[in-house]
């Protein structure tokens, strides 16, 4: 099934404005990126989680166990098994059996696996949460007072408001939802709603309803490293919450180019039909 699907799956490739040298970044003696520096703060002393991230791989020995067939599926310029597990499997850490999606939706994760022409990345559609954070793709967090906004590289820039504000009683159905956030002592908790129902939460095609509800928590632990945990609820079509857990790394002197996936977009009608 993920073979099925991994012509769709990465359809990003990382472009960054590079050598950018960034004067607010410590360095080493030899002028080197001081990743391991204690993170910044602001005013009201606040982790600053400024900066660009990337999510880091999965390691390719546990890869290789997981998903072995991937070897053998070469996309130029991407080795698929260099990337993190979460992206092709959102239930990586659960055997197949105890995978909690209800079996009434069962029907519709192997449907999708058997129609590649519609994963949303051949559509050229938002990946949503929680995928988004699996991408091998940078993406940018500018953090003020009351807003911080997290710039995708391929997707919407995500708004999440710190300002006190709560969630609306009857959102409108959204790719990203609506996003408020709280400080718990040194973490970011952004807890999200309001999603549509058309975004996929891996490559594998694990669905989710308008039920949909995110909670992450981003706690920047030094200078070039952070935590994130991922929970997400949706009880329509899971039996329980599910945790999952992330570390991310700054990419410094450099910064985001933009991508757009129709410009010059000519796979989609070299995919098989069903």
């Amino acid at each position: 099934m993920i073979v099925l699907l991994f012509a769709g799956a990465i359809a990003y490739a990382p472009a960054q404005w590079l050598n950018q040298r960034d004067v607010r970044i410590p360095r080493t003696k030899d002028g080197k990126p001081n990743l391991s520096a204690p993170a910044p703060h602001t005013s009201n002393g606040k982790p600053d989680l400024s900066g660009i991230w990337e999510t880091d791989r999965t390691p390719r020995p546990e890869m290789e166990r997981m998903f072995p067939f991937l070897g053998g599926f070469d996309v130029p310029g991407d080795d698929p098994l260099t990337f993190n597990k979460y992206l092709f499997n959102i239930m990586s850490d659960f055997k197949p059996e105890d995978d909690p999606i209800r079996p009434e939706f069962v029907p519709l994760m192997r449907q999708r696996s058997r129609n590649q022409k519609d994963t949303p990345t051949t559509l050229c559609l938002p990946l949503g949460i929680p995928q988004v954070h699996a991408l091998p793709e940078p993406y940018k967090i500018v953090q003020t007072p009351g807003l911080t906004l997290m710039i995708y590289e391929g997707e919407p820039t995500r708004q999440i408001f710190t300002d006190g504000r709560k969630h609306a009683s009857d959102p409108d159905p959204s790719w990203l939802g609506y996003s408020v956030g709280n400080w718990e002592k040194d973490t970011l908790v952004v807890d999200t709603v309001g999603f549509n129902d058309r975004t996929w939460l891996d490559a594998f095609g694990h669905p989710h309803s308008e039920s949909l509800h995110v909670v992450e928590r981003f706690h920047r632990r030094d200078f070039g490293h952070m935590d994130l945990q991922v929970t997400f609820e949706d009880l329509k079509v899971y039996t329980k919450p599910v945790t999952v857990n992330y570390t991310q790394t700054l990419l410094p002197d450099t910064d985001l180019l933009e991508y757009v996936c129709t410009e010059n977009e000519r796979s989609r009608a070299h995919l098989p039909n069903p």
